[in-house]
């Protein structure tokens, strides 16, 4: 059946070429001579100290990206990525796979990997990608590619985009695997609670149109088929709206979501995601403050609002304490500020979180981060970043720092 889907698919992605070869007439050379290699490197240095009984996690890796985006041909184009993770100096870390369970985590396993194998289809109208992609849906909240971990997660699927006015954006996409930040797949270490490959049968539904400069709705439901997580409450199907735009220099969102059972999920889900933020920015200088709840709910297992697909680590702290939300949900009160420092940029955040069912203090976050271009080297930057989490009613106390260089061509 997945065979027969992406064959048709295929086809019609020949027909719309050959249709537009009627009309012109352009060198299928430009694949090749319009093309572009694509070469990344990320080093980076990441320290986990925890308030337990783990070791200190001290881990070295080096991120490889290699690749090539090809020209264009009639609207057809491919794109072919590989990335490598590699540890340097002791595994003296919890990688998920190397069985230094006596360490705190740091999810960055070693091994190579497909990234990104594609075609795509463009068109005045809309565009048409099959294959194993990127997918980054508005701020990522619901479903991203959480870029921040050294192997990044893609999609194996079919990705439709329509756009048939001015501002209107109708985007499809049916999902028959993901490749996690837990990949590859090739180790014993390679769990229901941290598989390499989530299979199942998903799709995402999303709607947005540009009301005006001050207005963008949009809104959405992802239907996810997840069949192979141990953790209860994943397989579900989140209907929601999302309000945001910017008035001279004040920006704002609201959001609603609704999230209930899908695809067999034995568990009876009825829980909410709230949000409301506001910000400023004034001579380059962004402040932002906001309230976000994911709603818990009693009852046997943990039935609270949850985000499997979410790029997870630019929300509810750097210190990723809530990567699953607890039971009784969780709400995140949160200040913070991005600012431009001696030619780099600077950010800060406090976070204060509670229960969501009962609003018992569950701990406090403070994050700083410090990104500049190293001199002399096009492409290259490097960064320093702290997470602090402070617990009271739930983990326990948390240190990251991490240092990192990235190159990317």
């Amino acid at each position: 059946m997945r065979m027969m889907k992406l064959t048709l698919l295929s086809l019609a992605v020949a027909s719309s070429t050959l249709s537009h070869a009627a009309r012109a007439d352009e060198a299928f050379s430009n694949l090749f001579t319009q093309g572009k290699p694509i070469l990344d490197g990320r080093y980076r240095y990441e320290h986990v100290d925890q308030d337990n009984a783990l070791n200190n996690a001290n881990a070295q890796t080096l991120r490889t990206r290699v690749g090539f985006q090809s020209g264009k041909w009639y609207g057809l184009s491919a794109l072919i990525e590989a990335d490598n993770v590699s540890r340097i100096g002791d595994a003296s870390y919890n990688n998920t796979r190397n069985g230094q369970t006596d360490y705190s985590v740091v999810a960055d396993p070693d091994g190579s990997e497909v990234n990104q194998a594609l075609l795509r289809y463009d068109h005045k109208y809309g565009s048409a990608v099959l294959g194993r992609q990127r997918i980054n849906l508005d701020n990522q909240r619901f479903v991203g590619g959480v870029a921040w971990r050294q192997n990044e997660q893609t999609y194996d699927g079919v990705l439709g985009q329509l756009k048939p006015l001015d501002g209107l954006t109708l985007s499809y996409a049916y999902i028959d695997n993901i490749n996690s930040i837990f990949g590859p797949g090739d180790n014993r270490f390679d769990t229901a609670a941290n598989p390499a490959n989530i299979e199942g049968h998903s799709h995402l539904l999303n709607a947005q149109y540009i009301v005006m400069p001050e207005l963008t709705a949009t809104a959405y439901q992802y239907r996810l088929g997840l069949d192979n997580l141990a953790a209860g409450g994943q397989s579900s199907k989140t209907t929601g709206l999302r309000l945001n735009g910017a008035i001279a220099g004040v920006s704002y969102a609201l959001e609603y979501a609704q999230q209930s059972e899908y695809a067999g999920n034995p568990l009876d889900l009825d829980s909410d995601y709230y949000l409301a933020e506001l910000g400023y920015s004034f001579k380059g200088v962004a402040f932002k403050g906001g309230y976000e709840v994911l709603s818990g709910d009693s009852g046997p297992g943990n039935r609270a609002f949850q985000t499997p697909l979410a790029t997870k680590h630019a929300f509810q702290g750097w210190a990723d304490i809530f990567l699953l939300t607890p039971a009784d949900g969780v709400k995140d009160a949160y200040v913070g500020l991005t600012a431009p420092l001696l030619g780099g940029s600077l950010q800060a955040w406090y976070h204060d979180f509670r229960a969501e069912r009962d609003s018992s203090q569950y701990g406090e976050e403070i994050d700083v981060s410090y990104a500049h271009p190293i001199p002399g080297v096009k492409g290259l930057v490097g960064l320093v970043k702290y997470a602090n989490y402070d617990a009271d009613d739930f983990s326990v106390d948390t240190d990251k720092l991490w240092v990192q260089l990235q190159y990317s061509y």
